[in-house]
């Protein structure tokens, strides 16, 4: 990831808009279309694949279709660890963002015009894209601010507005586009929107003066492994794409997930026992190790809204609103309208227990997100018994749980990682920030895998995949909450 020291060496552009750099309107747009793109494409995506060739899909089995959703998911995450090194090392931050841009715009074009081979290489370039700009972008905006303080603080607070506008519009737009003009053109819109930031980016870069206009190590890195590493992917790209070798989706979900899993035990046993740590710091350690956990186990049944929810919403809700029979992604822009509003209450909730001296603990946070994420869940199971007996729901189900688990993702997501960062000792603190997204990237794989569970043709398999993700919450949020006592000594004043 970009490292603060780039905040350092840039010099903040002049001009202000509102009190603000200009530079962060050209950020906020960049990605508000980065979002657009990447929450369009989830929003129909699983959808697309379960269609049937007659209508326009690929055909492919549920088991299947959710294990390349989670694939896809998890590596956006992982190769943002990536993205972030490649422009640390050799691109520069503003460099990483047009690139990502670019190769987001193409793997969209792909996912439209493509046959079933080209459409997955399209999965692989968007990602990819996704891996450059998402983590660059936000590393430009702490860049703006060198100084620091409640002005970076507002400034972010406007950026994250323009990541879930962003999301609410191609969550909203891309599936009615899809629905109304088919799916190679509900896929071409977001190449389209996305092309148009990155002409925005590069048309306005000027407002951003240096701010991440070089690579922000002081050592230059060289371009060997990334050359292996592409010319592997595109080995194994062809070698797919000619037929000669055949990839199984639920395998390599599988050899992802114990890949991701084997990698952060790796890590956090080089942490405790090889790093040289003090023992303070190896309890702090600890700390991280129970916040992952609990971190993967939220993101794989939050994850679930693009997965089994959206196969639920398509198959077995009633959506026909005033004569509209609304397409089932658009119930996607929910949880990211919910977000917008419901940010600030969070926000000012904390505030206001943290002038008390309540403010609770990161683990008690994760414990009420577990909670909450495991009642979205009895929701939906008691929805899924309705369908047994053979009704239509209301849409009216899903925005509950969406509600419950936006609740929970407040409670979780900003918290974890400022969390990560402050437990980790001071010369990890770039690392902590990639285990933090490595938990989303195994989140989001599971998330997939466990949508495979769902049997379209055991419907009984629906509500006890629903059961079981709720247990699982329930169990873990309790645990947390449990573990707060000990994480209080563990943490050793670290607030």
């Amino acid at each position: 990831m970009s490292q603060v020291a780039d905040a350092v060496a840039a010099a903040p552009p002049a001009r202000t808009l509102f009190g603000q750099p200009r530079g962060l309107a050209t950020l906020f747009l960049t990605e508000m279309w980065e979002r657009f793109t990447y929450y369009g494409i989830q929003s129909v995506l699983i959808l697309f694949m379960v269609a049937a060739v007659s209508r326009g899909g690929l055909g492919l089995d549920d088991r299947t279709s959710s294990s390349i959703f989670g694939l896809f998911l998890g590596s956006t995450y992982l190769l943002g660890l990536l993205g972030g090194w490649i422009a640390d090392r050799l691109l520069g931050a503003q460099r990483a963002v047009i690139s990502g841009g670019i190769l987001i715009a193409a793997g969209s074009v792909l996912l439209a015009v493509g046959n079933q081979a080209i459409f997955f290489l399209g999965l692989l370039v968007n990602a990819m894209g996704v891996g450059l700009l998402k983590p660059n972008v936000s590393a430009i905006v702490a860049s703006l601010y060198p100084e620091g303080g409640a002005r970076r603080d507002a400034g972010f607070s406007i950026f994250y507005m323009g990541i879930n506008i962003g999301a609410v519009l191609g969550s909203a737009i891309v599936p009615v586009c899809a629905d109304y003009f088919g799916w190679r053109t509900g896929f071409a819109l977001p190449a389209l929107f996305m092309a148009l930031g990155v002409v925005q980016f590069l048309w306005t870069r000027s407002y951003l003066g240096t701010a991440g206009l070089q690579p922000a190590h002081q050592r230059r890195g060289s371009w060997a492994p990334v050359v292996v590493l592409l010319a592997g992917v595109a080995v194994i790209v062809i070698l797919a794409l000619t037929r000669t070798v055949t990839l199984d989706a639920a395998v390599l979900a599988s050899a992802a997930s114990w890949g991701y899993g084997l990698l952060a035990l790796a890590y956090f046993v080089y942490l405790l026992f090889f790093a040289g740590l003090t023992a303070a710091e190896r309890k702090r350690a600890l700390v991280m190790v129970a916040l992952f956990v609990a971190s993967v186990t939220f993101w794989a049944g939050y994850y679930q809204q693009g997965g089994s929810f959206n196969l639920f919403a398509e198959r077995y809700t009633d959506r026909h609103i005033l004569g509209w029979n609304m397409p089932s992604g658009v119930l996607q822009a929910v949880n990211p309208f919910f977000v917008i509003t419901l940010a600030g209450v969070f926000a000012a909730l904390w505030i206001a227990l943290g002038k008390r001296g309540r403010d609770p603990l990161a683990s008690a946070k994760f414990g009420v997100a577990l909670i909450l994420l495991g009642l979205g869940f009895l929701v939906m199971y008691f929805a899924a018994q309705h369908v047994l007996a053979g009704l239509m729901v209301l849409p009216t189900w899903l925005v509950v749980t969406y509600f419950l688990h936006t609740c929970g993702e407040l409670c979780l997501s900003p918290v974890g990682l400022s969390y990560m960062s402050k437990l980790a000792p001071p010369r990890f603190v770039g690392q902590a920030m990639g285990v933090w997204f490595l938990s989303l990237a195994l989140g989001g794989n599971l998330a997939g895998q466990l949508t495979g569970q769902y049997d379209a043709n055991n419907l009984e398999s629906l509500p006890t995949l629903f059961l079981r993700i709720f247990w699982y919450g329930v169990i873990a949020g309790v645990l947390m909450l449990l573990l707060t006592p000990l994480v209080r000594r563990l943490m050793a004043g670290v607030r």
